[in-house]
Order: C-alpha cells, then structure tokens, then sequence
C-alpha cells in the first residue's frame, strides 16, 4: 500500500544544498512564468496567437513542476520518501498528461510559426481566437483518456516484492521494475503511448520546420530571414531540449535504462529544462523585453 521515493538518498552530505538549489529553482520557474502570463495578458502588442499559446505554454510549465518540485523538497527536508500507492498514482498520472500535453502544445506553437510564415496573408484567418482555444483546448484534454488507462494497467500489476522507488518521482520505469511477474505488455503499451504521444507531434514540429525553414531560404532579403528565423528559434531550442531528454527516457527498452541515468534525464526535463524555457523565450525576444520595460515605467509612475 506504499512506496518509497530513495530520492537523492545517495548523497546525504547534500541534502540541504540540493534543498536550496530546487527551492531557487521551483521560484525562479513561478515567477518568470507568471510575468510571462501576466505580460501576455495585459500588453495589447501581445494579443496574438503566439502569445496566446506563450501564456498557456508557461500555465502549464507552473502546473508540471509544482506536480514534483514540491514533493522533492519535502522528502529532502524530512528524509523521508514514504508515498501512498493511490498518490504514485496520481502523481505518476498528471506528470504524464501534463508531459503530453506539453508536447502536442508544442506541435501547436510550431504550427503557429509555420502559419505566419508560410502562409502570412492569410493568418489571422487561419488563426482565429476560436481556432486559438480549440488547439490549447484538444491539447489540453485529448491526452487524459490514454494517461488514465495507462497508469490504471501499470497499478494493476502485483507489487509483492521491495518497494522502494529509486527516483525522486513516480515515473514509469522505476516503478514497472518493482512490479512482480512478467511486465513485457505494460513496457509495450508504454512505448506504444510514448509514440503516440512523444513521437508523431515530434515529426510533426519537423514538417513544420521542414517546410518553414524552405520558405525561409526562398525570401530575397536577408534581413527578412533572419526576422523569421528570430521568431522561431527560441521555440526551437525548447523543442530540442525537451524532446531530447523525454525520447531517451521513454523511447528506450526499460530494461535498458540504468537508474542513475533515468533519475539524472528525469532532472533535466522536470528541473532544469522548466527552469530555463522562459529565460529562453524572454531573454530572446524583443516583444517580451519590451513589454516588460513598459510595464516598469508605468509601475514607477
């Protein structure tokens, strides 16, 4: 009726710091987040469908980490990792669907760009706010029947033997390797749901690309390609730092994956990666900037 998350259990010497580190971390993500929201909302240079998905995309980066950080933090502080098999569940559960959603939001912000720039004339048609909120919303709730039936067959299996968790959260491989008897269908069925939710958006995000990047190349002026290229690359290298850390982790035979690797990519794409997305997105972007800048004159005023 219960797990143990081991955590970071191996270095006890580092608790405090590790303590330290993902507390600055975890704020670092809600405040930046949240002056990203909240700069998308009030600034009218902002009203856009980029934005508009900029907005969602940083909500949920808020809900993924509070999923884990907190949890982290709290088995740091008391040394223990103790964790019902339901809130495993549950946990397991919403990192899943919140992951995929993350991915098909992606799909969709690469969608976006392949509009306004492929196909400019015709964009803000294409791009309705109702086209807007049908996107966020399908991204938001087509992954929850899979997620669900996914953890309901995984927390189905007999778990008879140890039952401590060598991670810092209830994912997918360490907890399948704890399971008692034969877990080939559930690793299967995983894969299955990994594809479908990690792979196809990602081939999708490089049609898109594909496409963009030839439109790109085809405009005369070089001051144009590099505006265009500007406006996508810092979706760009969030793509690459997500889908790198998320395809090695659930893509790979489970039987495969070593656990200081699995806990160590883990990190990155539930940590590190939330962490610096909005860096990356504002720090990049003049019509972040530029925003911001108004809304501190206007806060001095």
């Amino acid at each position: 009726m219960e797990f143990v998350l081991m955590g970071f259990s191996e270095n006890p010497h580092l608790q405090w710091i590790l303590f330290g580190i993902f507390l600055l971390m975890y704020v670092t993500i809600l405040m930046c987040n949240s002056i990203i929201i909240l700069l998308t909302n009030l600034d009218p240079n902002l009203q856009t469908p980029m934005y508009f998905f900029l907005s969602h995309f940083s909500f949920l980066e808020i809900c993924y980490v509070t999923v884990t950080i907190p949890r982290m933090l709290m088995d740091l502080c008391t040394r223990k990792g103790n964790i019902s098999l339901f809130a495993c569940a549950a946990q397991m559960c919403l990192i899943l669907t919140l992951g995929g959603t993350e991915c098909l939001l992606l799909t969709v912000m690469a969608y976006d760009r392949y509009v306004a720039i492929c196909h400019p004339l015709n964009y803000a048609l294409i791009m309705n706010q109702k086209v807007c909120v049908q996107l966020v919303a399908a991204s938001w709730i087509s992954v929850i029947p899979v997620v669900i039936g996914e953890t309901y067959q995984i927390f189905s299996l007999p778990f008879c033997g140890p039952n401590r968790i060598n991670h810092f959260i209830c994912d997918i491989p360490p907890v399948l390797k704890l399971a008692c008897g034969d877990t080939f269908v559930n690793e299967v069925e995983a894969n299955v749901v990994a594809v479908v939710i990690v792979t196809v958006p990602f081939l999708l995000i490089i049609v898109s690309y594909g496409k963009i990047i030839s439109n790109i190349l085809k405009l005369s002026s070089a001051r144009g390609r590099s505006k265009a290229f500007s406006t996508c690359s810092s979706h760009l290298i969030v793509v690459v730092l997500f889908y790198g850390t998320a395809s090695i982790t659930y893509l790979q035979p489970q039987t495969n994956q070593s656990e200081g690797l699995g806990k160590l990519l883990s990190l990155f794409y539930t940590v590190f990666i939330p962490t610096l997305n909005p860096i990356i997105y504002s720090m990049r972007n003049k019509d972040i900037l530029m925003a911001l800048k108004k809304l501190k004159t206007n806060r001095l005023k």
